[in-house]
């Protein structure tokens, strides 16, 4: 039987909506609905540890829309996570209490922990069916790197639904090291440096908490990850049928890495495949990307469009 739910994802950068039909029984999810809007909730939160008046505003005003969409679809459940940004936030019981009366459920301020298997779910139930370039399927264990705004999630399982897995989440994302380092434009070598110091800093935690070692198979997810493909693709405009499962070799991450932070936003903002919302923060998440492909020695990522929206709503489903 199918049921058909709605899952919100609220990062530090980007708010997202899946409405899906999702059937436990096949193990099948069909899309309805996908949404992306660039809201930047975790606005200047690193700084000040609150969220920003202007960036709660923008947070409701879509948040509205999407509730709009969740009723003319008749979704039957509703799940909104939230991440990084509101763990960090001392005024989080203003954002709270701002989704209920948008949205009429309460957001589940998730852990690190969360949000990495809801990721993991997402990104991996597809992985041992038939790729759509025909080739031999990515072998387990995967680690699946979600790389967000404030935060990125490390993952290691076997794939198998009642599996342990192994996760870390560490407070370094494409918004966060943005404002930490990248102030010029373009960045100069010196604050790319220091980013990456600060992003070996908590690949060295990683390393300490999970057994990378034991991965066959890196799959990236979300927004950084997905524009590098585009880029690195060439596609014109972004199509994520061409990103889905396409697999991308450490070269081409740091060549695109390199050309990004060597661009001024002006040249970035005309790559027809990068989203406006992510022209400035951009840059950050390759990096990140490039970083972790570099210390952990993989030679190639598997991408996929799929991710804790789909994990969200495999759990609305209960599968």
């Amino acid at each position: 039987m199918r049921h058909r739910v709605a899952a919100v994802d609220c990062g530090t950068n980007s708010l997202r909506l899946l409405i899906a039909d999702v059937d436990p029984v096949g193990h099948v999810l069909t899309d309805v609905q996908r949404r992306m809007e660039i809201v930047r909730l975790g606005q200047g939160v690193d700084a000040t540890g609150m969220l920003a008046p202007e960036a709660l505003k923008r947070t409701m005003r879509v948040l509205a829309e999407y509730a709009d969409d969740i009723a003319a679809a008749r979704a039957g459940a509703i799940r909104m996570v939230a991440t990084s940004a509101t763990r960090d936030a001392r005024n989080a019981a203003e954002f709270t209490a701002g989704v209920q009366d948008v949205l009429g459920v309460l957001p589940e301020v998730i852990t690190g922990q969360d949000e990495a298997r809801l990721s993991f779910t997402g990104a991996t139930a597809e992985l041992a069916g038939p790729q759509p370039a025909g080739g031999n399927p990515p072998r387990p264990p995967y680690l699946v790197v979600d790389i967000g705004g404030g935060s990125t999630e490390f993952v290691l399982g076997s794939g198998d639904p009642q599996g342990d897995l192994a996760a870390i989440s560490v407070d370094v994302g494409c918004v966060r090291l943005t404002e930490r380092h990248l102030r010029s434009d373009p960045p100069s070598e010196e604050q790319v440096q220091a980013a990456r110091a600060d992003i070996d800093s908590v690949l060295d935690e990683v390393s300490a908490a999970i057994p990378v070692a034991e991965a066959r198979t890196l799959v990236g997810v979300a927004g950084s990850v997905t524009t590098v493909t585009a880029i690195a693709l060439g596609l014109p405009v972004y199509d994520s049928r061409r990103t889905h499962h396409a697999r991308l070799s450490a070269a081409d991450v740091s060549r695109v890495t390199s050309q990004l932070l060597g661009q001024t936003h002006e040249q970035r903002a005309a790559i027809g495949s990068l989203h406006p919302g992510r022209v400035d923060v951009i840059g950050a998440g390759a990096l990140i990307l490039d970083q972790i492909m570099e210390w952990f020695g993989f030679a190639e990522m598997v991408i996929s469009e799929h991710d804790i929206l789909d994990g969200i709503a495999w759990s609305i489903a209960g599968a």
